[in-house]
Formats: structure tokens, C-alpha cells, sequence
């Protein structure tokens, strides 16, 4: 069996999928407070679901503003939440 798709048919999924998530983390983030500041690249990349080297590729880019401890970056959650709002797809 096989099952076509239009790209055109799969986008509004792909926009529920995005706005659903991005509620769950809201409201995630809402009943439990996270006490920590910041997040070590591989860790921040692991909450926003993308590889390390894609963070720091947007960080380079100047997407994403991230901090330097020693010799180790580190991204707020705030700055993580901003710049998943800031590529939220709109209908």
C-alpha cells in the first residue's frame, strides 16, 4: 500500500504539531520551575531537539545569544524559548 502526500496537505499538521509543542512547553515550564540559569550546548541542543553543531551554527549567526563560561558556552532558557517563538510557523 502505498500512501501519497502533498506538501500543501502536510503543512498544517506540521503547523499544529509546532503550536501543540510549543504549549506543552509553556505549560510545562509553568508547573515546574526550573532553577537552573543556563544550559551547556549539548544539553540546550537536546531541550530544543536540534544537534549541537546547529545551535552553534545559529549562534554564529547571531540567532541565538548564548554566554561563555571558561571555555564552555552556555544558553540561557529564555534565550532557547525565543528562539523557538521566533521561528514559530504561521498559518
Amino acid at each position: 500500500m502505498k500512501i501519497e502526500i502533498e506538501s500543501a496537505d502536510l503543512l498544517p499538521i506540521i503547523q499544529q504539531t509546532v503550536n501543540q509543542t510549543i504549549e506543552a512547553l509553556d505549560q510545562a515550564e509553568s508547573k515546574v520551575p526550573d532553577v537552573r540559569l543556563a544550559y551547556p550546548e549539548p544539553e540546550a541542543a537536546a531541550l530544543v531537539g536540534v544537534a549541537p553543531h546547529a545551535l552553534r551554527d545559529a549562534r554564529l549567526r547571531g540567532e541565538l545569544n548564548a554566554s561563555r563560561l571558561g571555555k564552555r558556552v552556555v544558553y540561557q532558557r529564555s534565550e532557547l524559548l525565543k528562539y523557538l517563538s521566533d521561528r514559530k510557523i504561521n498559518p
